[in-house]
């Protein structure tokens, strides 16, 4: 069993996976960063200076002074705006995702439309293919007699 185990940790399938995983993660790290300090900002701006950082629902319905000061108290609270700003991170990663996977698809369709261009027989081919079979024909006739 664990020389299976070391076949399957050695298979390039393995470490592809965990490099792709590893990519994938600090590109969603990238993604979350862009909606929390690029994108997220000038929409606040747009809706009256609202500081989408400070949008929270307090469940003990105490007041506090940010979100840092809500954290210290350990206070319960919906964080609307954490899960607002990570929904717009999944959209966006998702829509990169599927961008990149249609691009690869392309390029495989074009790689396959190439690969049978290329393994087209050409004129003189088919024409020797249908004499060999003409003579093969010809031989069985031959040969039934």
């Amino acid at each position: 069993m664990l020389k299976d185990f070391k076949d399957f940790l050695i298979k390039w399938n393995a470490v592809d996976l965990a490099v792709w995983f590893m990519f994938g993660w600090a590109f969603a790290t990238v993604i979350k960063s862009l909606v929390d300090n690029v994108i997220m900002p000038p929409i606040g701006l747009l809706m009256w200076k609202v500081d989408f950082s400070a949008l929270y629902i307090s469940l003990d319905w105490k007041k506090y002074e940010s979100i840092d000061s809500l954290s210290k108290a350990w206070a319960p609270a919906i964080k609307y705006w954490l899960f607002i700003n990570n929904v717009i991170s999944f959209v966006i990663l998702g829509f990169i995702l599927f961008l990149g996977i249609r691009i690869l698809n392309k390029l495989k369709k074009d790689d396959k439309e190439n690969e049978e261009k290329n393994h087209k027989k050409t004129d003189e081919v088919l024409v020797l293919e249908d004499i060999r079979n003409l003579l093969i024909k010809q031989n069985k006739k031959t040969i039934n007699k």
